[in-house]
């Protein structure tokens, strides 16, 4: 990144065509960057990383993010830009990657439960670019889908309608500390701007329905600007502070 390149109207970001991009695997209890592992990925540019989790007891790790296709147009030309879920696996010790499309859909800011964070999980929510960094709706993605037959993994949607653009959405447990409640019990929340309107609001959103039902709508007084990363923070954490 060269912040520099703005002062002449240009993109802070470019990209060299000569080189492959890598993903580094660092122990979890490493000592230091000398156990850093790197693995070539030929046409895979990430930039919000999603999930990744251990499997065949550590030999492999599985990471899912969004590869941005045609990444030198990134903050420059955000209408060409297409963002595509993949999953991919890194086998440490043969170093072999494979790597698969989980939706044919422009997505990113892809959010899951928190706490299936480092550890496999199945459901993955995700904005819509129309283009980014503006959302028309949200989608609900299986992952668990991909290892079947690798079809279309987009399980649950719900679109803002015309001229409604929304914000990264987040999910928020609808009890956090049951380790019995399932994955997807939840809601998905996020800042939607009706271009039409003038008008701005919060939606909270069923994340177990296939429709992402709206189960709560609130007006805000002023509008957030989109491109805005989500976050939510309980009360009882906030206390702790």
């Amino acid at each position: 990144m060269n912040p520099m390149e703005m002062i002449g109207g240009g993109s802070p970001v470019s990209t060299d065509p000569g080189k492959v991009p890598r993903l580094g695997v660092i122990p979890r209890y490493a000592k230091d960057e000398s156990e850093m592992k790197w693995f070539e990925v030929l046409g895979f540019n990430i930039i919000h990383a999603i999930n990744a989790w251990e499997e065949d007891d550590g030999d492999t790790v599985v990471m899912v993010a969004p590869n941005i296709l045609s990444v030198e147009h990134t903050l420059e030309r955000m209408d060409l830009i297409h963002a595509s879920v993949e999953k991919v696996r890194i086998n440490l010790k043969t170093g072999m990657v494979s790597r698969h499309p989980l939706s044919t859909r422009n997505l990113d800011f892809g959010v899951i439960n928190p706490g299936f964070v480092g550890v496999k999980n199945r459901y993955v929510y995700c904005g819509v670019g129309d283009p980014m960094p503006k959302i028309s709706g949200v989608v609900k993605l299986d992952v668990s889908l991909a290892e079947v037959d690798r079809r279309e993994c987009i399980v649950g949607s719900r679109m803002f309608g015309p001229g409604c653009f929304g914000g990264e959405p987040f999910f928020v447990a609808r009890e956090p500390d049951n380790p019995n409640a399932d994955e997807d019990d939840g809601y998905i929340i996020t800042y939607v701007h009706d271009e039409n309107t003038g008008e701005s609001r919060f939606l909270a959103m069923d994340a177990k329905t296939p429709t992402l039902e709206i189960v709560a709508t609130v007006k805000l007084p002023r509008r957030v600007p989109y491109g805005f990363h989500g976050l939510f923070v309980r009360e009882s954490d906030i206390n702790k502070m």
